[in-house]
């Protein structure tokens, strides 16, 4: 009786612990970002020479850690050597040099941006990128950046409208794996490599909204799908197999309840006869 219960309790380590192998470390909290002397001496002042610290703050490039320095160069340690050109310091671009400035780290949106229509129409009442993305207040790129509002200060909004309904789908897939690859984390599935595979489909996801191109972006996306579908498969198969484990998971409980109760029973067994003698 004893082996069965270590064999039943070796089945449910194996049902229950096998995530452990499949399991990857919590990712280490990032260290909170020390403040540049540009934050420091911009916070105190008033007007628009202070509110790019604040638009900063609560902007995608705050999340990601990007800070005045990596944008404007200069030196972030030093009051006196912060807007020095010998430390890199280029200050603000011109409206019309806007593209290339943010295109030093965007370099593929940058490309798309300067071949489409928009690009194409810089510097003759054509958009650039702090026109639909703001400044100091970056916010994370989505489909909301598309919208009639702001789309109707330049031209009407059917052409952006079509664009905006063939990306829809695949912006919705994109956040239901990522909230499927969260949960499966969360039960301790290793889910970098998906992860991984999941942002590369969505930079080049959001290089189609550039490209201004109803044509390019029906094509675009058919691409992207085809690798999130990869994806897809990948976690259907892992809660599959999760499925299945609680199935056992069950059954072994099940069985090792019974055999606790048989085992019970028999020593209650064995002490009657043992008083009969």
């Amino acid at each position: 009786m004893r082996t069965i219960i270590l064999c039943l309790a070796s089945l449910m380590l194996a049902v229950f612990g096998a995530g452990a192998v499949l399991a990857e470390e919590a990712p280490v909290s990032a260290a909170p970002q020390a403040q540049t002397v540009c934050q420091q001496c911009h916070a105190g002042l008033p007007g628009h020479l202070g509110a790019p610290v604040k638009d900063w703050g609560g902007s995608v490039h705050s999340e990601n850690g990007i800070s005045c320095h990596d944008c404007h160069g200069g030196d972030p340690t030093d009051f006196a050597m912060a807007m020095s050109p010998e430390r890199g310091f280029i200050g603000a671009p011109e409206p019309n040099a806007i593209p290339d400035f943010c295109g030093r780290c965007h370099i593929g949106v940058r490309q798309d941006y300067g071949d489409s229509k928009h690009g194409k129409a810089l510097g003759k009442g054509g958009p650039q990128c702090v026109t639909c993305h703001g400044n100091h207040a970056v916010k994370r790129a989505s489909l909301a950046l598309i919208n009639d509002k702001d789309c109707t200060r330049c031209h009407s909004y059917e052409r952006a409208a079509r664009i905006r309904d063939a990306l829809e789908t695949t912006d919705g897939i994109i956040a239901e794996l990522e909230k499927e690859l969260d949960g499966l984390h969360r039960v301790g599935i290793a889910v970098k490599a998906m992860r991984g595979k999941v942002f590369s489909a969505r930079n080049s996801f959001h290089r189609l909204f550039h490209s201004v191109d109803v044509d390019k972006v029906h094509e675009g996306t058919a691409a992207v799908q085809a690798d999130l579908e990869k994806v897809e498969v990948q976690v259907a198969g892992i809660k599959s197999e999760l499925g299945q484990r609680k199935i056992w998971g069950g059954i072994a409980v099940v069985l090792l309840v019974v055999a606790g109760i048989l085992a019970l029973l028999l020593r209650r067994t064995y002490e009657e006869q043992e008083k009969a003698d």
